[in-house]
């Protein structure tokens, strides 16, 4: 069990696969093979009891990464394999910190609408949604929630790029666009900067995310098990620096902080759904 509380804390604080290997003196297999055993056993967890939770402000974005190869260098055997482009849609409490609901996969209408649902899924009351203004969200959310909720969407304007062929990131922020899309949302909490911030955590945690490197996903599969151990960590396990405690406990999910022998042991623990 220490030995894979040892691989886990590496992977999850941003190392790749080999350099864990190396770290804590085991094969490369090793690893290889713990990765979609313990993601498996985290996703299996996170839908299980990452239910019922009463959040007031849902904040929700995507963010872009690759597997194998960008979509527009992806053969057709290559698409075949689901290499190419990969985006995974977060849903994050505002007040908690707590992550409600992950999806990887794609960006259009139909993953929108199956994120939206489990989110709607996993939350009880009336939250109040904000989200960036990717269109797919429009009907998504009120195909989920129908009129029980207060959406509204945040739109960021950027100025023209000095150098739009050679500048990597965006262009300056000067100013912003909100929309009011249903109910009566309360224009003080309309914002997008936790889970942008979630996504930042999400870049320096998993070496996968890595942007510039070849520490990309291979394999779709492995990339999805990678979030799932991320996500089950940042919620159970990780001290939340201005909350003082883990996201989970904040939201009353958990009343103590998970070890990573605990998280590992979720591989011989079975894992049943809660009412």
């Amino acid at each position: 069990m220490s030995e894979r509380a040892c691989l886990i804390a590496a992977l999850v604080e941003g190392n790749s696969l080999r350099s864990t290997s190396r770290m804590c003196g085991v094969a490369f297999n090793t690893v290889l093979k713990l990765v979609p055993e313990i993601g498996i056993a985290c996703a299996d967890y996170h839908d299980a009891y990452v239910r019922n939770v009463r959040a007031k402000r849902i904040q929700c974005d995507e963010i872009w990464q690759f597997v194998g190869c960008k979509a527009k260098n992806a053969a057709p055997e290559k698409k075949a394999a689901r290499c190419g482009d990969v985006w995974t849609w977060t849903a994050i409490d505002a007040d908690t910190k707590l992550c409600i609901s992950y999806m990887v996969g794609g960006r259009d209408g139909g993953w929108a609408y199956d994120f939206m649902q489990d989110v709607a899924s996993r939350v009880i009351g009336r939250p109040q949604i904000t989200t960036d203004g990717h269109k797919p969200y429009l009907e998504a959310v009120e195909s989920a929630l129908g009129a029980d909720v207060d959406f509204a969407t945040l739109q960021k304007i950027y100025g023209a790029s000095e150098e739009p062929a050679k500048r990597y990131s965006p262009a300056k922020c000067i100013g912003v666009e909100c929309k009011v899309i249903i109910g009566d949302p309360n224009p003080q909490h309309l914002s997008t900067s936790y889970v942008e911030r979630q996504n930042l955590t999400m870049r320096m945690s998993m070496r996968r995310f890595t942007r510039l490197t070849n520490g990309f996903s291979k394999k779709f599969e492995n990339h999805a098990y990678s979030v799932a151990l991320h996500f089950m960590h940042y919620n159970f396990c990780r001290v939340h620096k201005t909350l003082r405690v883990t996201p989970a406990m904040e939201a009353g999910l958990s009343d103590h902080v998970w070890s990573l022998e605990k998280l590992a042991s979720l591989l011989d623990a079975p894992i049943t759904a809660v009412a």
